[in-house]
């Protein structure tokens, strides 16, 4: 047994209060889901872990850790499913531990089509650093891990509690523009924060200090902004949802996005940036509530349609990079 097996059986062995020594290697099947019982995604029903016949009393677990689960049946991919941060596995190589039977962290047993010794103990290694992240909600070591490109499998395992943020502002040069409206769309629950209002920094950090924040070309647009006028600091893993959009040729502005998908705004359809710039004008100099009211409307729309785009967009890339290997 590797360094790294040793580690990884070892850490498992405490998990469900016994030794190391207690358990051969490679796992049986059973072993395996008995002390990696990892939850789906929260946001979807599913059964418990752990058979009736042999269901104990939760673990208790640190408030910001991540959903954990089981090798997954019917539900979108996630982190567990994941092989590409290990050194040594390529795209072709992950594909193939699919096709092998391997599709989730818990089916490694140091074995795989073209799988050596030395990667092997890759594998183990990644896991085991990631297994101790999912116990942590250290979101932020997934986001380092994967190719920039594969953010978004780790959507299933915070669903809940994605921050999806969109901002409004006089225009789109950063130094001479300032922002006027910014929605955060959080649990089920959206927050808009207004310019001369409540849209201050402190407020910003605390609605956008999530395990993952979600926009629509946020890492030119949104996100430089804040950061400019806030002085804030967005550590959280960002997934910018035009490009996984490009990826699956879904292409044009976030409203196209919309229409393609056949998402809703029928409140304020016929709003865009220049009118919602206008509508801020006619706020801040005439005082009309109705403007801002609008405004707030259709800043919230993207916000929220943000969340139904990141849904349809992970259900394919499931379809079209996991799924017809398993």
């Amino acid at each position: 047994m590797s360094a790294a097996q040793q580690t990884y059986v070892h850490r498992s062995a405490c998990r469900s209060g016994g030794r190391a020594s207690d358990i051969g290697w490679p796992l049986p099947t059973a072993t395996f889901d008995r002390l990696h019982c990892h939850a789906t995604a929260t946001r979807r029903p599913t059964s418990e872990c752990a058979p009736d016949t042999e269901r104990s009393a939760p673990r208790t677990r640190p408030e910001t850790a991540l959903p954990m689960c089981q090798p997954p049946q019917a539900v979108d991919m996630r982190v567990e499913n994941s092989f590409l941060p290990a050194a040594g596995v390529g795209e072709r190589t992950e594909r193939r531990l699919w096709q092998h039977g391997v599709t989730h962290w818990t089916d490694f047993d140091g074995d795989g089509p073209g799988i050596g010794d030395a990667t092997a103990e890759n594998i183990y290694s990644f896991i085991d650093a990631a297994e101790r992240a999912l116990d942590a909600g250290n979101t932020s070591f997934f986001a380092d891990a994967l190719p920039s490109g594969e953010l978004w499998r780790l959507y299933e395992n915070v669903a809940d509690d994605v921050a999806f943020f969109d901002i409004e502002t006089t225009g789109l040069d950063q130094h001479s523009s300032v922002v006027t409206t910014v929605s955060v769309h959080r649990g089920g629950d959206t927050t808009t924060l207004v310019r001369g209002s409540d849209l201050t920094a402190e407020r910003l950090q605390a609605l956008l200090d999530a395990p993952m924040v979600a926009s629509f070309n946020g890492k030119r647009f949104d996100a430089p902004f804040l950061e400019h006028h806030f002085d804030l600091s967005l550590d959280s893993p960002h997934l910018d949802l035009m490009y996984p959009c490009r990826r699956l040729d879904l292409t044009g502005g976030l409203k196209q996005v919309e229409r393609d998908l056949g998402v809703d705004r029928a409140e304020v359809d016929d709003v865009d940036g220049r009118e919602a710039v206008r509508l801020w004008r006619r706020y801040a100099e005439d005082n009309d509530e109705a403007a801002l009211d609008r405004l707030v409307t259709y800043n919230q729309y993207d916000t929220q349609n943000l969340q139904a785009i990141l849904d349809a967009v992970a259900e394919r890339l499931h379809r079209d990079v996991f799924e017809p290997h398993v």
